[in-house]
């Protein structure tokens, strides 16, 4: 069974900063790109935030968080993270994380969050001020 936990969510003021995991576990790191997506209060699911290959190759970040977020993972964990920077209110959102069959990251932005493979439940992030 493929299995997707996101954790390390929680509450932070304005400029401060959050790592969130997504541990992984009945997937194949070599064959799925996995990344980070998010949904704010009261509004629809966003488009990848970002994403890391499935083998050695470039991450892929979308605008609105190049800069501050920072994606990277740990294979013989099956763990992807999300080193979050800078935090402004208008990051706060149920942050999830997914697996899709891609060659590369870019790849993997390109496709809709409707047709990734696996999905986790979330975890919350909330910045104030």
């Amino acid at each position: 069974e493929v299995q997707l936990v996101e954790s390390g969510g929680g509450s932070v003021q304005a400029g401060g900063s959050l790592r969130l995991s997504c541990r992984t576990s009945g997937l194949t790191f070599d064959d799925y790109a996995i990344g980070w997506f998010r949904q704010a209060p009261g509004k629809e699911r966003g488009g990848p935030l970002c994403m890391i290959p499935p083998s050695n190759g470039r991450t892929a970040y979308a605008d609105s968080v190049k800069g501050r977020f920072n994606i990277s993972s740990d294979n013989p964990a099956k763990t992807v993270y999300l080193q979050m920077s800078s935090l402004k209110p208008e990051d706060t959102a149920v942050y999830y994380c997914a697996a899709v069959w891609a060659l590369t990251a870019a790849q993997a932005m390109g496709v809709a969050g409707k047709d990734y493979d696996y999905w986790g439940q979330g975890t919350q992030v909330t910045v104030s001020s």
